[in-house]
């Protein structure tokens, strides 16, 4: 194992009601500028949205709005929250949504404490912010794990760059499976495959073999494989969708990375088809992963022999390593199909003129995966995807 440092400062409130129970005795503890920040209206539709600015007003706080928050945030819209919170003189930003609006949220903490500009300052000088506005994350959808790490995902649509910054990390996460009932199941099932995905890249990273990290993520892959099942039966079952979201939160609070160098390749890959067709997600990571891993298994071929049997059920008796490698990406590829989430470019939307190449020119090829990507094998996945 790696040597590590491991902290994580996010009070965690889980469960049915901790809000009503807990939200309003916390506000105490902040200014009175409150900047409550959603996306795209579904919070003010299933009721969330009137009982939290429930909690504001009884607390007295004085409430500025940032709405719209988009599925794939770009860089306008968190400097538009930004300026939001510097002319408001917030005090308190509480991001009430999912991924997608609690990592704009986490940059907008970050961007409204400093003149410089937050893209530059991370990815030409390399420096990285210190001051934020205190944040309160109140998850409505999970699977990315935005909720315990200060990592976000943003789209730079000038640059034709989705990358990830750092920004601030929540203070206190409120996660109430139940405010997740009104969503569409596919953006359900999709959620908790991104949660697979987190899990998958990290398994897949430095060192090799197996150590207690990989041990723990076996399980919760197990876990989140048997609840997304049990959620395709029973949409209502809220056992299952307890277990999907704190799992969610486990994959991208860091446990999983202990003593470990990950593999996100695919997340870099999906992350620039995102930034140039706006795609979703959870559903260009269940395109790509199959075909990645037929591509980077041969330079890691113990583990994946591994995830076949530990994580898949697959009996290794009579069956070479190759056998058992290839039957863990195919019962992974059978997963997707099995779920309905898409398995080819075509069926994610993706019209067959796109760019192809620029994409893959424009991917960042990462360090830490078994084999390292050129952009030309990329352009060959993706070709592969179609």
């Amino acid at each position: 194992m790696n040597n590590f440092i491991y902290e994580n400062k996010t009070k965690v409130y889980f469960g049915k009601g901790c809000a009503k129970e807990y939200l309003t005795t916390l506000l105490e503890g902040y200014g009175n500028n409150v900047l409550l920040a959603y996306g795209g209206g579904s919070v003010k539709k299933n009721g969330v949205y009137d009982e939290i600015m429930g909690y504001l007003n009884n607390a007295g706080k004085t409430v500025t709005e940032f709405s719209g928050i988009m599925s794939n945030p770009t860089y306008a819209k968190m400097q538009e929250g930004a300026a939001l919170a510097r002319e408001n003189q917030i005090d308190l930003i509480i991001a009430v949504g999912g991924g997608s609006v609690i990592d704009c949220c986490k940059i907008v903490s970050a961007q409204a404490k400093t003149d410089r500009d937050l893209w530059s300052m991370e990815f030409d000088c390399r420096t990285y912010p210190t001051e934020f506005i205190p944040l309160i994350a109140i998850v409505t959808a999970s699977g990315t794990g935005a909720e315990m790490n200060n990592g976000a995902v943003i789209t730079n649509e000038e640059k034709k760059i989705k990358a990830g910054m750092l920004g601030a990390q929540a203070e206190i996460a409120m996660i109430d499976p139940y405010y997740a009932l009104s969503l569409p199941m596919k953006q359900v099932l999709s959620g908790a495959f991104d949660t697979l995905n987190h899990c998958m890249e990290t398994y897949f990273g430095k060192p090799g073999s197996g150590n207690l990290s990989d041990e723990i993520n076996e399980a919760i892959m197990r876990l989140v494989i048997r609840n997304i099942r049990v959620l395709r039966k029973d949409t209502q079952n809220m056992e299952a969708r307890s277990e999907l979201a704190w799992a969610s939160s486990m994959a991208e609070n860091g446990i999983l990375k202990i003593g470990k160098v990950t593999d996100f390749e695919c997340h870099q890959m999906e992350h620039q088809l995102g930034a140039y067709t706006n795609c979703n997600h959870g559903a260009g990571l269940a395109v790509l992963h199959p075909v990645y891993y037929r591509h980077i298994y041969p330079s890691g071929k113990e583990k994946f022999v591994r995830f076949a049997v530990e994580v898949w059920g697959i009996a290794p008796e009579e069956k070479s390593a190759d056998q058992l490698a290839e039957a863990g990406i195919k019962a992974l590829a059978d997963f997707i199909r099995e779920i309905g989430l898409p398995t080819t470019l075509r069926e994610l939307g993706v019209d067959e003129n796109t760019d192809l190449k620029a994409i893959a020119d424009s991917c960042n090829c990462v360090s830490g995966a078994y084999k390292k990507m050129t952009h030309e094998e990329i352009l060959e996945i993706f070709r592969e995807c179609y």
